[in-house]
């Protein structure tokens, strides 16, 4: 059996201390992907810094704000997608709610040629908070996989979804992924075998320990194929609430010599893309 995984830090350029981490982690090698969020203060140097040390950032495709920031805007004019004073909302759930899939997108396409524009060749895009997927509403899957399709990039759809969920989908959104599934394959978009990150609170987690005998779990559960663990390390304090609490313990988890061995214990070939 051949597995393969993908190990991506998500959110780069959240904000400073998260991008600081993520590139030390690229020259480090303890990673072997990570995403942009093009909308963010400061992202063209986090991601300028990440290329330099040979990771090229996908793109973390954006259409909400998130709480405890300023307020992001988009790339483009994206009239269904923003807020009165022209910023994307912070509750994910309005853009399904009432997001336009035209608008969707057209901004897609623009946080891709802002992506571009620095100089950065994506492997794959993927979406922040979930909007894309369905999950807060309509799904633009569609709109993901068309612009995937057209520039020759992976889409973070796993093809089995229960690693990631623990269980099965619901019925509905069952139908939405195995639609989305067929819809990649037709369009020769790379999707991963399977994908997982930690989804559970500090609180309910109880402890570091306890998170990284989740990944360990993980690791053992991976499919023949190519699949994708992904994690958002920040340093301690750079993300407030007890968000913050899990982040740190993601960094502390990609630098730990016990989550490092497993992966070759497993026989796990680390690589950059599905």
């Amino acid at each position: 059996m051949t597995r393969r995984l993908v190990l991506t830090a998500d959110d780069l350029g959240r904000e400073p201390g998260t991008s600081v981490e993520i590139a030390l982690l690229a020259a480090e090698g303890a990673i072997t992907a990570s995403t942009a969020i093009v909308v963010a203060p400061g992202a063209d140097v986090a991601a300028t810094a990440v290329a330099r040390a040979g990771i090229a950032p996908r793109l973390h495709a954006t259409l909400s704000s998130e709480r405890g920031l300023a307020a992001w805007r988009p790339v483009g004019a994206a009239p269904s997608l923003v807020s009165e004073d022209g910023s994307l909302p912070f509750d994910p759930a309005v853009v399904g709610a009432r997001a336009d899939a035209a608008d969707v997108a057209a901004e897609l396409d623009a946080q891709l040629q802002v992506l571009l524009g620095w100089g950065i060749r994506p492997l794959a895009l993927d979406s922040h908070a979930g909007t894309l997927y369905g999950l807060t509403g309509r799904s633009f899957i569609a709109e993901a996989l068309e612009l995937a399709a057209r520039h020759g990039l992976g889409f973070r759809l796993p093809r089995d979804p229960t690693l990631y969920l623990g269980g099965a989908l619901p019925a509905e959104a069952a139908a939405v992924h195995a639609t989305g599934v067929a819809a990649a394959d037709a369009l020769g978009v790379p999707i991963p075998a399977a994908i997982a990150t930690n989804r559970m609170p500090a609180a309910q987690l109880g402890g570091y320990a306890a998170l990284r005998d989740g990944y360990l779990r993980v690791l053992g559960a991976l499919p023949e194929g190519t699949s994708e663990i992904f994690m958002h390390p920040a340093p301690e304090h750079a993300v407030a609430g007890p968000d913050g609490i899990v982040r740190a313990w993601e960094l502390a988890l990609l630098r730990d010599d016990r989550f490092r061995t497993a992966i070759e214990t497993e026989g796990i070939e680390l690589v950059d893309a599905w």
